[in-house]
């Protein structure tokens, strides 16, 4: 038995306790003073009235008792709404919800009754009643607050504790729903009327928390995609720091011994055409010397270039860039792939010096394995992996060496997988990706202006 059906069936008890005594003295107070004459016939009359002031006069006790005892109060949509407007003057918009929710609970007899907030596409239960306790089940999915969170009104309306569904619109949008749970019992026209005129009701003041709600979703997605370009430009900066740090290592390693034997060279070839007599002939040595040194000085001056700035790779691609790669390393590397479409320089640079990276560093190992790799398109990223069956150095060594690449890939918003043995001996697998467009990540309903009645 519910508790609406407890306090009626108290109700006519105790009323008729209180009734059952009026008649019992009136009746026969009144045979006995009027006789057995006409007058006899009003006697019931005069008892029914009697009982009627009665009973008015005690209605507010009868009231307070049953309510005490079943913990039902009668409520109409007029006494939901004045009562939510009490809880509203008396604290926030949010602080009047759980209110709301308890009369519309205490109205109708559900168990349970739910306040759900539409925020952009979802719904989020911003009050409920009874509250869950303690101990409950955390919800499946909840938002940054850590309130329950559903896909929409369709899946509101699927929920097995949802029996009774008011939607409240603001034109054609949903700000908010009412739900009931009524397990066991049936959903009556007056539960179906009392919940349709407190939605209606109360209409105003859940489109000013929706309204709220969605701000502060907003905002909060605002801040977040602040500290994510705040990350962005830190990465960025130290990518840009480690980058200048590994040329200005690799001029010095490249010039530092080369420039140090042309010197020799040029003074050997100096001293011997200074003698009294020179021959010219360690001085002409000297300088076919120099010359050799001076051509690889340069050669090596090509290769740097071509990492820092390669002109394949801004006129072919990435493919055909680490095709030119391939060739400075001593194993023998096989590529596969192909872009049917040029994608933005970040993009296809990114990608290019972390497989040149990994090719470098895996280029010492065995004469006889082949290294293998590719470059794929999926739905909405582009893929490079490199693949060595039998590798020189282990996954960890790897990761430090491609530790600065890492950072430029996640500045970028891409990512890089190393996948193999820690003791290296078996097979390495490198996977890096990036985005197809480098756009963050913004619902579309960011920015959009709030449509108000």
């Amino acid at each position: 038995m519910n508790r609406t059906l407890a306090a009626k069936v108290l109700r006519i008890l105790t009323t008729a306790l209180v009734v059952a005594p009026v008649f019992a003295i009136v009746l026969p107070v009144g045979a006995a003073t009027v006789g057995t004459g006409p007058v006899s016939t009003l006697v019931p009359f005069a008892a029914a009235t009697a009982a009627t002031l009665v009973v008015m006069v005690l209605l507010p006790g009868i009231d307070h008792l049953v309510g005490r005892v079943t913990g039902h109060r009668e409520v109409t949509p007029y006494s939901a709404l004045s009562d939510a407007m009490t809880r509203t003057r008396a604290g926030s918009l949010e602080q009047a919800l759980p209110g709301l929710a308890q009369v519309l609970a205490g109205g109708t007899g559900a168990a349970r009754a739910m306040l759900w907030l539409a925020v952009d596409d979802r719904l989020v239960l911003a009050a409920q009643y009874p509250r869950p306790a303690a101990g409950s089940a955390a919800p499946g999915q909840a938002d940054a607050s850590g309130r329950e969170m559903i896909a929409g009104l369709p899946s509101l309306l699927a929920r097995s504790d949802a029996h009774h569904v008011v939607p409240v619109l603001d034109g054609a949008v949903l700000r908010a729903a009412l739900a009931i749970d009524k397990p066991g019992e049936s959903i009556t026209a007056a539960d179906r009327l009392l919940v349709r005129d407190v939605a209606n009701g109360a209409a105003l003041l859940l489109r000013g928390v929706a309204l709220n709600a969605e701000l502060a979703e907003r905002v909060r997605r605002a801040d977040d995609l602040a500290a994510q370009l705040r990350g962005s430009r830190q990465r960025l900066t130290r990518a840009r720091d480690v980058e200048r740090r590994r040329l200005l290592g690799e001029l010095s390693h490249v010039t530092a011994d080369r420039l140090a034997g042309l010197r020799t060279e040029i003074t050997l070839a100096t001293a011997d055409l200074a003698k009294p007599s020179p021959t010219g002939a360690v001085a002409q040595e000297s300088l076919a010397r120099a010359r050799g040194v001076l051509d690889d000085l340069l050669e090596r001056f090509r290769v740097i270039a071509r990492g820092v700035y390669p002109a394949v790779l801004r006129d072919h691609g990435p493919v055909a860039a680490l095709d030119e790669v391939a060739t400075d390393v001593p194993r023998p590397v096989r590529i596969t792939g192909i872009l049917r479409e040029r994608l933005p320089w970040e993009i296809e640079s990114g990608l290019y010096y972390v497989a040149a990276a990994a090719l470098q560093e895996l280029g010492t190992g065995s004469l006889a394995t082949e290294l293998a790799v590719a470059v794929t398109r999926e739905v909405d990223r582009v893929v490079v992996s490199v693949e060595d069956p039998a590798p020189s150095v282990t996954v960890e060594r790897l990761r430090e060496a491609l530790a600065d690449d890492a950072e430029r890939l996640a500045a970028l918003g891409g990512d890089i997988e190393l996948i193999g043995g820690t003791d290296g001996t078996g097979p390495v697998r490198i996977r890096a990706w990036l985005p197809v467009r480098l756009e963050p990540v913004v619902d579309g309903s960011v920015g959009a202006e709030l449509r108000v009645p």
